[in-house]
């Protein structure tokens, strides 16, 4: 095989069609284009939602609701979940290790819902009331640490 006879594969490339050249070529006169108007012009397209003029749905509708900037994510990981946990001691790492957060950079709070069968030693950014009375009644320490 030498490079001038290398072909591209059969069916791959198609021929463009001619299109304005006459009426016996099926897309002659108006080139497949209708009549008039701005989709019958050169370089026309509307934009997405463009409802050719009347005003659009999305500025139609009120705006609602607002974006709170100040909002601090958390991931809450409840007391029962703790006791799937092999270690004693509970970090954002050993969280990550069992599932039961998805990031170790984002803090992470332990809410007092369910029981502890352990004496956990539980180091989180911040814990519940009832997650921290809960913790020490079972022998354990809720310490908290910045993340």
């Amino acid at each position: 095989m030498e490079l001038q006879d290398i072909k591209p594969a059969a069916g791959s490339k198609e021929k463009s069609r001619r299109v304005g050249r006459g009426t016996g070529s099926g897309l002659g006169k108006t080139s497949g284009r209708g009549h008039k108007g701005q989709g019958s012009r050169s370089g026309a397209k509307k934009r997405r939602g463009h409802e050719g003029g009347q005003m659009p749905l999305h500025r139609r509708l009120p705006k609602r609701g607002f974006t709170n900037i100040f909002k601090k994510e958390v991931q809450i990981v409840n007391l029962g979940d703790l006791n799937r946990l092999v270690t004693t001691e509970v970090t954002n790492e050993t969280l990550e290790a069992a599932g039961l957060i998805k990031k170790v950079a984002v803090p992470v709070k332990i809410l007092g819902n369910g029981e502890v069968q352990k004496a956990f030693n539980v180091k989180a950014a911040a814990f519940s009331q009832s997650a921290t009375s809960k913790i020490e009644a079972a022998g354990g320490k809720a310490e908290v640490v910045k993340c």
